[in-house]
């Protein structure tokens, strides 16, 4: 299939970058601090703000509590980058992007202390426009966050598409009007069927140049 668009917005955790093991030392350690298995913690937390999941998993914890966690939770996960990798096909994608210079941004939920190092151990190419959690007043999954992104390229969110690997990143790339193409999407998710592409890896994307409009062609191929 294929689609056409003006730009690309990209998560960063589970899409471009394989960071799982990072996010699971660092969260599992703070499962054992509250008490909570690390299964019920990594359940929640994939992709969404980290202050998002401490007000999850500690609802009677005060602001001063919660921020306090927060900076010691972004301190570990800022620090260790070991295992950090870029996925299959990110790095082609993003050099073909710049080698057409189609406007691309990173949209994730992470803070910049946590999200630079990640790309910069994965290897990959540094984007123009970053959207990070200090960037907006409500987290994936509200739309904010990509609506924002469309914006840094000065595009319409309907002329750009968005690459996610989570539900809560799906759900807010659909709600700002993307077309989203998810990097997995199990069976049985809600909302499944309004993704417009479902992928196993970047590698089956490719990106063909401009007509005069500024308009891309998106091609998604089978299973690589």
């Amino acid at each position: 299939m294929e689609l056409k668009a003006k730009g690309f917005l990209f998560d960063l955790d589970g899409t471009l970058a394989d960071s799982l093991a990072v996010v699971e030392r660092c969260w599992s350690l703070f499962g054992e601090e509250i008490g909570v298995s690390p299964e019920e913690i990594i359940s929640f937390i994939h992709g969404k703000p980290a202050l998002t999941s401490l007000r999850h998993f500690m609802p009677e914890a005060s602001e001063d509590e919660l921020m306090t966690r927060f900076r010691w939770l972004e301190k570990m996960e800022a620090s260790d980058t070991d295992g950090v990798a870029a996925l299959p096909g990110a790095f082609a994608l993003l050099n073909r992007l710049n080698e057409l210079n189609v406007p691309w941004a990173i949209v994730t939920s992470g803070t910049v202390p946590i999200a630079h190092p990640r790309l910069k151990a994965a290897g990959l190419p540094e984007p123009k426009h970053w959207v990070t959690f200090e960037k907006v007043l409500k987290g994936k999954p509200n739309p904010e966050p990509f609506q924002l992104g469309a914006k840094c390229l000065n595009l319409d969110p309907t002329d750009c598409v968005a690459f996610e690997d989570a539900q809560a990143g799906i759900y807010s790339a659909l709600d700002a009007g993307c077309q989203v193409i998810a990097v997995h999407a199990p069976e049985g998710m809600p909302r499944r069927e309004k993704i417009h592409a479902i992928i196993n890896s970047l590698e089956q994307i490719s990106v063909t140049d401009t007509d005069k409009n500024g308009v891309f062609t998106v091609l998604v191929s089978k299973n690589v």
